[in-house]
């Protein structure tokens, strides 16, 4: 058919890698512990274990928490670990650090185990618009799996891709 559109991407080789597909669902939460200190600043042990004690740890429930004070407070790494041990129970993660640090963490996690086996010696494309938080340190470490596997590497969407990496031809 004369005039006829044709996709040549979706007739290609080409793969497309969009992290935005393995976001972990779940609410995030930045825990601040600061409330917890006496003026914010001094942690002491009587009370802080008091108010981990009454504390609705429920509320966490299938949740990703990141564990941080807002202050600059001192806090000794046992009130992290206090808190982490209530929240095992309900929260799916929790760690010290920012929603930035979780979210890479997350992702370190779920690129360690995918099989990339399905793109070798294949072009692949890794989408860089997302609407989730893909944090960029995830493309960093999904760009280091596939350098050994792929034929090559872009960045961006297939009609105006960033070229990254191509295996040379030996």
């Amino acid at each position: 058919m004369k005039g006829e559109i044709i996709n040549r991407v979706t007739n290609s080789k080409l793969k497309v890698i969009d992290l935005e597909d393995y976001y972990p669902e779940g609410r995030r939460i930045l825990f601040d512990i600061k409330d917890w200190l006496l003026e914010g600043l001094v942690l002491r042990e009587k009370d802080f274990r008091v108010f981990v004690a009454e504390h609705n740890w429920s509320q966490y429930q299938d949740c990703f928490v990141a564990l941080h004070c807002s202050t600059d407070a001192i806090v000794p790494d046992w009130a992290y670990m206090l808190i982490s041990i209530e929240l095992q129970s309900y929260a799916k993660l929790s760690l010290i650090g920012s929603l930035s640090d979780l979210e890479t963490v997350l992702y370190n996690d779920i690129i360690s185990k995918l099989d990339l086996s399905i793109y070798n010696n294949l072009p692949v494309i890794i989408k860089g618009c997302s609407h989730k938080p893909v944090p960029s340190n995830a493309l960093i470490l999904l760009t280091q799996k596939l350098k050994p596997i792929a034929k090559s590497i872009m960045f961006g969407e297939a009609c105006s891709s960033v070229p990254l990496f191509k295996k040379s031809k030996k």
